[in-house]
């Protein structure tokens, strides 16, 4: 399970860039939103998402939740709210 959220993350990281995320990138936002729901945290639809660096994104939900997603040093996904 932490393999496949940390896959899902790696996938964003690498295809995010440096831009902010959008309703055009529709994959990258549905593992974002797949990563903070798999982690226990309420988000019914990510509608914005920002990338600090590798592996590391704020994202912010519809019904006005924010997370930092991130790998941490040990490679586990961490997702806390904001």
């Amino acid at each position: 399970m932490a393999r496949r959220i940390f896959i899902l993350v790696l996938t964003v990281a690498v295809f995010g860039g440096a831009r902010l995320l959008s309703a055009e990138e529709p994959s990258m936002v549905r593992d974002l939103a797949a990563t903070i729901a798999l982690q226990g945290m309420p988000c019914d639809k990510v509608v914005d998402a920002k990338r600090n660096g590798d592996s590391d994104y704020i994202a912010s939900c519809k019904d006005g939740n924010r997370y930092h997603v991130f790998v941490d040093s040990t490679g586990r996904v961490v997702v806390k709210k904001l």
